[in-house]
Order: structure tokens, then C-alpha cells, then sequence
């Protein structure tokens, strides 16, 4: 994938929200911009590729909580060069999960969303502009535990409000009847 491939699938997405619409449209223009845009060394910002995991029924996503940001989101990170975004939300997924047994839903992106990352040690304030793809697994496999959460679990989909309020992952929460 190149910057034009994800630059296609950015136009072919359809938002769910006006805010959600904003974002991809600046996403695609940072991305337009930025030839360097898949690297963490570009430290305003950098593409991140993220998995919203579903169980073969869509009645329950896998969540983690993140824990450098104490938050419960779906499982993510950094592209580190790569410019295939699904092939980083797979890899992520699976580091994160341990999961093998996880596939795309489609091959379009399910959501987009840019948020700010705060200031750590060595790395300065800096925007995720996250690609969001659905992928499904079988919520039987065991799951493992990644050093980088607190809590991993099969959570049902209309209980994920108990919690977060993140509005980002709610507004995925609401994308899920669409994939059932």
C-alpha cells in the first residue's frame, strides 16, 4: 500500500458523524502532505493503524486497557513505516492479543479518528491519526495478555458504555450493528 492507496480508501469511507467526516478529511490532508507520514519519527504527528475486534456473532468486542493512557480502546499502534494500515491493525492485533485467528470483516476502513497523545519522557505532544479496520476473531481462543495493558477482555458490545466515554469508541460501538 502507498499513501495514494490509503488516500483512496480515506475518500471511499463513509463517515457516520460530521465530526467523523472532519477528521478524515483532515487525516487525508495530512497524509497528502507528510511523505513521511507512516514514521514516529515525524514528531507532529504519525499514522496509526487500529482493530476493532468483533466475536463471529458481533455481540462482543475485544478491548484493552491501554496502559500508558488508562483508558479501555480497541488494540492499535504505530505503523512504524509501513504504509499497509490493515497489515499494521492485523500485526497489532495479534501482538496485543495473541490472537490467530483474526481476519478482516472487509478490507475498507471502519472508522477514522486523530486524537492527541500527551508528552512523555523523550516524546513530545503529538497526534495519532488512527485507521480503523473491523476484524473478527473466535472469541473461544484463549487471549493473551501484552505488557502494554492492564486488562484485555471479551466485552458485549452494549456494555462497552460501562466502560468508557471516549467518544471514539462509542461512535464504533454504534458502526457495530452495521456489521451484523
Amino acid at each position: 500500500m502507498s499513501r495514494a492507496r490509503l488516500l483512496e480508501q480515506l475518500a471511499a469511507h463513509m463517515p457516520l458523524t460530521d465530526e467523523e467526516a472532519a477528521m478524515r478529511a483532515r487525516l487525508a490532508e495530512f497524509v497528502s502532505t507528510y511523505d513521511n507520514c507512516f514514521e514516529r519519527a515525524l514528531l507532529i504527528g504519525h499514522v496509526t493503524g487500529s482493530a476493532w475486534i468483533v466475536d463471529l456473532d458481533r455481540t462482543h468486542v475485544l478491548l484493552t486497557h491501554h496502559r500508558k493512557l488508562d483508558k479501555w480502546l480497541q488494540l492499535g499502534g504505530h505503523a512504524d513505516g509501513d504504509s499497509d494500515v490493515l497489515r499494521v491493525a492485523m500485526r497489532e492485533a495479534e501482538e496485543e492479543s495473541g490472537l490467530t485467528s483474526l481476519r478482516p470483516v472487509h478490507r475498507d476502513i471502519f472508522d477514522v479518528d486523530i486524537h492527541l497523545i500527551p508528552a512523555r519522557k523523550t516524546e513530545p505532544e503529538h497526534f495519532h491519526y488512527d485507521v480503523r479496520y473491523a476484524l473478527e476473531a473466535d472469541r473461544a481462543e484463549a487471549i493473551r495478555l501484552s505488557d502494554e495493558s492492564h486488562d484485555l477482555r471479551w466485552v458485549p458490545v452494549e456494555e462497552v458504555y460501562r466502560l468508557t466515554e471516549e467518544e471514539s469508541v462509542l461512535r464504533m460501538v454504534r458502526k457495530t450493528n452495521q456489521l451484523r
